[in-house]
Parts: structure tokens; sequence; C-alpha cells
């Protein structure tokens, strides 16, 4: 169960992303418009796009928090995982949609852009405002272990660069009066948008589709089985995955046959807590078997059987 605490924590680091994104999409599009830049036009549409996927994450931090209950056995964590996918999908549309406007104006060679020290300074704010609402949310995404926050976090760190590099081109077309440099780093901008879009794909739609745990995590089950290796004969069929921020962890573990329930039960809630104590939100299951005997697997002693 998610603290009630961490609950508050994810959705206020949400709302104020949806709040910061509603003033930066406004500034960039007034600015846009009214210096014809494509490239701040380009941004405007990404911080658009953030908008939407803000709305999302504050959607699914909220959802997710809900316990199991009749219709959701496992609770509700991977709508945090839809949500990241869905935010994948958007953010692949826009930037196509920049690279299509861009080259559209290349072609025509018809590139005016004015106001370049208005739009120059958006950027900047862009920037600084994103770095440090990429910050917090990084840091209570981190707090929490929320795919959804995380994902709007990959956003808004995207939107530092991107600005920075939109920032770059409109100094350049001042220094240089190259007024088609701006459609080329619109370019940029988009595959910039384009790798974040796939990072978050793979972090977001994996999920779904039951992959284990990372290697450093896994190690950390195996550290917490090794702790109590003079307890049983061995363990097999250890699978693993997430669901939003859970993680469900089940393997079987192979015990002396002469071990009773109550030895054996007590032993899995030893093992699971172990595993739980250093791999938060996660939900171990642990299936006994008894060791079928008569074998040198271990240096455990047992009973010949009549």
């Amino acid at each position: 169960m998610v603290s009630k605490e961490h609950d508050h924590m994810k959705r206020r680091a949400a709302r104020f992303s949806v709040l910061s994104n509603t003033l930066l999409v406004a500034a960039k599009l007034v600015v846009g418009l009214v210096s014809g830049s494509v490239s701040v036009l380009s941004e405007a549409i990404h911080s658009g796009i953030d908008l939407v996927a803000a709305v999302i994450a504050w959607y699914s931090v909220r959802e997710s928090a809900k316990p199991a209950d009749d219709d959701h056995h496992f609770g509700h964590g991977k709508i945090e995982n839809v949500a990241g996918t869905i935010e994948a999908l958007l953010i692949f549309g826009a930037a196509f949609y920049i690279i299509y406007e861009a080259v559209h104006k290349l072609k025509t060679g018809v590139v005016v852009v004015e106001n370049l020290g208005l739009g120059a300074s958006v950027m900047a704010v862009s920037a600084v405002a994103n770095y440090l609402v990429s910050r917090h949310l990084l840091n209570v995404a981190a707090a929490t272990d929320s795919v959804a926050l995380e994902a709007d976090a990959m956003h808004l760190r995207t939107d530092v660069y991107t600005s920075a590099g939109v920032l770059g081109g409109l100094v350049l077309i001042k220094l240089t009066g190259i007024a088609l440099l701006d459609p080329i780093v619109a370019i940029v901008v988009a595959l910039m948008i384009i790798k974040a879009a796939w990072d978050l794909t793979k972090s977001a739609f994996f999920h779904i589709l039951d992959v284990k745990l990372p290697e450093d995590e896994e190690a950390v089950i195996h550290d917490a089985l090794e702790n109590h290796r003079q307890q049983f004969i061995e363990y097999h069929k250890l699978r693993t995955r997430k669901s939003g921020h859970l993680r469900h962890i089940d393997m079987h573990l192979v015990v002396p046959r002469q071990m009773t329930v109550e030895s054996g039960h007590a032993l899995s809630h030893e093992i699971s807590a172990d595993i739980e104590k250093n791999l938060a939100y996660s939900h171990v299951l642990v299936h006994i078997e008894p060791c079928p005997g008569g074998c040198d697997r271990c240096a455990i002693e047992c009973p010949k059987v009549s």
C-alpha cells in the first residue's frame, strides 16, 4: 500500500506540473505567433503535449493509489504504465508534426522571424523553469517510485535541452541573418523529442508486457535469499514483474522434508520481509516445496523414510 503521505506528494507534484506547463504553453504560443518563428511554435506544441501529459500523469497517480478491489486483485498500478505509453505516443505525434512544418518551410524558402529578443527571452525562461520543475518531479518520483511522474519529468527535462537549442538558433539568426536556421533548429528539436519518446516507451510500455525487474533489483532478491541459505535447500522459478510502482515477486523454495508447516510458513515470511525491506513497494509470494530426499544437493541430513 502506498502511504497517504506519498500519495499527497505525488498529487501535489502532478498539479504543480500542470500549472507550470499551462503558463509556458501560453507564453510560447503568443511569442511564436507574434515572431513567426517555427522553432518557437514547435516548442509551444511540445509544451502543449507536455501539458496533456501532465494532466494524464495527475489522473494516473490519483487512480493508481487506489487499493486492490474485487475487479483489480493486484491493484491499479499499471495505469501509470498505460499513461506513460500514451504520453510517448503523443510526443511522437508532436515531433513528426514539427518535422513536417519545418520541412515545408525549407522547401518553400519562406521563413520570416521577427522579435528575436522576445523569442530568446521566452526560451531562456522556459529552460530555467522546466529545469526546476523537472528536478522537483524527479525527486518526488524517486521518493514514491512513480512511473507517471518520472515520465512527466523526462518530458520537461527534454524541454530544457530543446528550449536551449531553440534559444541558440534564435541567437544564430540574430548574428547571421540566416532565417532558414529556424526550421533547421526545429528539426533538431524534433529529433531530440523522438529520442525522449522512445526512451519513455521502453520504460513504460515494456512493463505492461510484464518484463522482469532490472538486474540490480533482482540482485537484491538473490542477496536476501542467500541470507537464509542455511534454512532451505534451493529456490527456483523466480519470477518478477512491475505494475506501476509495485513490484510483484514469486518463487518456489525447496525446504527439508521434515520441516513443519509452521516452520516453512515462518521462513517464507522472513524471506519476504527481508526482500520487502530492501526493495520498496514489493509484494513477495513464496511457494514452499518439500525436498524429495535421497539426493546429495545439500548438507542437511534428512530422516530415513520407513
